[in-house]
């Protein structure tokens, strides 16, 4: 009766233990189907995928720095012309002059000059009404050019190299090899015309 008592006992516990075993794997299937959109989900430690900052803005190079705009800074200031501007100073009777039309071997005609800025030397561009100034009995010249040695010349000669490069400026097939047309005279104290160089260009 007493070995009854207790298999029945056994059968009981057994029972009990295989009902508790049966729940057991339907509440982890749930709370695993619960956990499985969490699964799914993408770390949230990863770090998101940015596009470079190059690509956002334009304004960058590969290497992160900005690019040039090509616009002067905020400090930039205008330094004013460039080259040489200005010719040394002249002694007391000499100037700078560009002949004109209507010189010829007795008479000098010109205009004076006035100084611009130039790039291997200061320019001498004309100005004012023109002039007009006699040639010294014991007048002389040189031509000067960078193609060819200076040239000695008297007033005759002078004012025929003058009025072919009045005529064909940059010509080298008459006289003399054409340059600026621009002399440094000499004048005495008269007003005559004692001395003309020719000033050379590159």
């Amino acid at each position: 009766m007493l070995v009854s008592r207790k298999l029945l006992s056994a059968a009981l516990v057994a029972t009990a233990a295989f009902g508790l075993a049966a729940c057991g794997p339907d509440n982890s299937s749930d709370q695993a189907g619960g956990g499985s959109s969490t699964a799914a989900a993408a770390p949230t430690g990863a770090p998101a995928t940015a596009a470079p900052t190059g690509a956002a803005t334009g304004a960058a190079s590969p290497t992160g720095k900005a690019k040039p705009t090509g616009k002067p800074s905020a400090g930039a200031t205008d330094a004013g012309p460039e080259g040489i501007c200005t010719h040394d100073p002249l002694p007391a009777g000499q100037k700078w002059i560009v002949p004109v039309k209507g010189t010829n071997g007795t008479t000098l005609v010109y205009k004076d000059t006035k100084d611009a800025c130039g790039v291997d030397d200061v320019a001498l561009e004309p100005t004012g009404p023109d002039k007009t100034a006699q040639f010294a009995p014991a007048f002389k010249a040189q031509l000067r050019s960078v193609v060819k040695p200076p040239m000695d010349a008297n007033a005759e000669t002078l004012a025929k190299h003058v009025n072919e490069c009045i005529a064909t400026p940059g010509s080298d097939k008459g006289v003399y090899p054409c340059q600026n047309n621009v002399f440094k005279v000499t004048l005495d104290a008269s007003g005559k015309v004692v001395e003309m160089w020719e000033k050379a260009v590159s």
